[in-house]
């Protein structure tokens, strides 16, 4: 006898979750707290890795439509110097196992994939308690309760749902990231669209680096990252587009215009992603009912593994249950076990990595010979 599940979050892998779930015959329902699917734009490019992210989806039957989204050719990579010059490029011959897809087109997928229902649009949670043997009560917004035999949060880094099980605040990393987008870029911002190519950008140098991905279309997509302290983003009125820009604009003064344009000529206001991490062993004691994946799990810095730690979670935490229909706890302990591994490995890499932005090896050439030795 299956014990509904109770997801709070529709991002990738609370879906994720609801679908594996649905294959194997398990009522799920998932609330959201976006009033629609089209409530806002769903984020850029995701590369989704034939390690992760791609099993989470042949777990929910959907490599076919997963295929069907795939940009071709977005495997692309560059890296070039602040001055512009070209020092790597790796072309994309359709053997990489690194995808790419937009995000919005993954999450229409898990839905359409979805019976009618699954996910109640508008429901944003404001708190949750225990109410012993197992269950627990989540509270909205708008006063209404619901009462959960297993409650999975799934609502990403500010989870309302981890304060039932860890004390962990997520902390600034000492990095954040501006976002811009250049439309029509190959007519508009030639100079650009050639310096990104066809798949991705990057242009390190310590303390600051500009990554770009050129997206469905021609729109280029970039993430412009600075480490300065929170202080020194809260300084700056993002309100003010013009003066925002400019400002960030000054931290890249000297570098190739070809590539400051990503800054300058922005077709959309200048977007600010300040950045955070939980511990990178975060972990909490088995409590009956109740679970977490993805980024309310184990939020770390941007790394190109978060969408896909998410997906996997929610297929396995499915298969889990699945495997375990009379023992909940015996389910949660084995996801738990080897999700703990999992993101813990994950999050040790990146703790231990030298080529991180504020390291003095966020270099272009360093950059190249981790490529090469990692056969890139």
């Amino acid at each position: 006898m299956h014990t509904p599940v109770t997801i709070i979050g529709a991002g990738l892998g609370g879906l994720t979750l609801a679908r594996v779930l649905h294959v194997h015959g398990i009522p799920a329902t998932v609330y959201e707290a976006e009033p629609s699917p089209q409530a806002r734009m769903q984020g850029g490019m995701l590369d989704i890795h034939d390690y992760n992210g791609q099993l989470a989806l042949k777990a929910a039957g959907l490599m076919d439509e997963f295929h069907a989204i795939v940009l071709e050719g977005r495997q692309a990579m560059r890296v070039l110097d602040r001055d512009g010059t070209l020092l790597f490029e790796q072309a994309d011959d359709g053997t990489g196992g690194r995808p790419e897809a937009m995000r919005g087109d993954l999450r229409r997928i898990l839905l359409d994939s979805l019976p009618a229902g699954t996910v109640r649009w508008g429901h944003k949670v404001s708190g949750t308690r225990s109410l012993g043997d197992g269950r627990h009560q989540v509270t909205f917004a708008d006063g209404g309760t619901v009462d959960a035999g297993l409650l999975v949060g799934a609502d990403g880094a500010w989870s309302r749902v981890r304060p039932l099980l860890s004390d962990a605040i997520p902390e600034y990393v000492g990095t954040s990231v501006v976002e811009t987008y250049l439309f029509d870029a190959d007519t508009r911002h030639p100079a650009t669209a050639h310096a990104v190519g066809g798949g991705s950008m990057m242009a390190p140098s310590p303390g600051r680096e500009i990554f770009a991905h050129r997206e469905s279309g021609d729109t280029l997509h970039a993430y412009v990252g600075l480490s300065r302290p929170r202080d020194w983003f809260d300084g700056i009125d993002f309100a003010d587009a013009a003066a925002a820009t400019a400002r960030i604009a000054a931290e890249f003064d000297g570098w190739a215009p070809e590539l400051t344009a990503l800054i300058t000529d922005g077709d959309t206001a200048p977007i600010l992603r300040t950045l955070y991490a939980l511990p990178a062993e975060h972990r909490w004691d088995r409590v009956p009912g109740v679970t977490l994946l993805g980024d309310a799990a184990h939020l770390m810095a941007p790394n190109g593994e978060g969408a896909n730690l998410a997906m996997l979670d929610g297929a396995e935490l499915g298969q889990a249950l699945a495997e375990h229909p009379d023992d909940i706890e015996a389910a949660l302990t084995a996801y738990e076990q080897d999700m703990f591994r999992r993101s813990a490995e994950v999050a040790a890499a990146e703790d231990g990595e030298r080529y991180r932005i504020d390291s003095e090896h966020n270099t272009a050439q360093d950059l190249i010979r981790m490529f090469t030795e990692h056969g890139q």
